[in-house]
């Protein structure tokens, strides 16, 4: 059974920074290209960084590049975002996920992050 818990979520001043943690179960981690997403309620989920399966080559959405850091510890089939520099506009719940899962596929509860003054 496929389990993601994301966490390190909360309320934060602009200009502050929050490590994303997900746990992940029931996957073959350590052979996939993990990603983080994140959705405001009312928009489209969006992809916010990825990793590959070595914790190499990653990839970053052009709105958070220079802020955001993916990280992979494949020995806790966990994987980080750090996030500096946060803007109201980060506020949005945040999900881990392979990359490419569709909206039909198993995720997790997410973790909220607000970013407001």
């Amino acid at each position: 059974q496929v389990q993601l818990v994301e966490s390190g979520g909360g309320l934060v001043q602009p200009g502050g920074s929050l490590r994303l943690s997900c746990a992940a179960s029931g996957i073959n981690f350590s052979g996939n290209v993990m990603a983080w997403y994140r959705q405001v309620p009312g928009t489209r989920r969006e992809l916010v960084a990825a990793i590959d399966d070595r914790g190499g080559d990653p990839y970053y959405a052009e709105f958070v590049k220079g802020r955001f850091t993916i990280s992979r510890d494949n020995a806790k089939n966990t994987v980080y975002l750090q996030m500096n520099s946060l803007k109201s506009d980060d506020t949005a719940v945040y999900y881990c996920n392979t990359l490419g899962a569709t909206p039909a596929e198993y995720w997790g509860k997410g973790t909220l992050v607000t970013v407001s003054s």
